[in-house]
């Protein structure tokens, strides 16, 4: 991911904890500089969003699920028709 996407923003448009669980919504937009996923660079900006749930424990992270716009990111690539 970093070679393909060697620069880059992130932005956290909510971040929510209760109990032991912290949920983040994070909007990323990089520069497709590199080969990624079969696809070669396109010198496209991109974003995408991605949700992260973390369940916290001793302080520290102990588990983690996260939900990616693998999608939305792939057409913006050009990999996928939009429509």
């Amino acid at each position: 991911m970093t070679a393909a996407f060697p620069d880059g923003q992130a932005t956290i448009e909510d971040l929510i904890a209760e109990g032991d669980r912290v949920m983040q919504r994070v909007t990323f937009r990089r520069t497709h500089q590199g080969e990624f996923l079969g696809v070669p660079a396109t010198g496209r900006t991109v974003s995408a969003w991605v949700m992260v749930i973390s369940r916290m424990a001793g302080g520290k992270v102990a588990e983690e699920w996260q939900l990616v716009d693998g999608l939305g990111l792939m057409q913006q690539l050009g990999a996928f028709p939009a429509e």
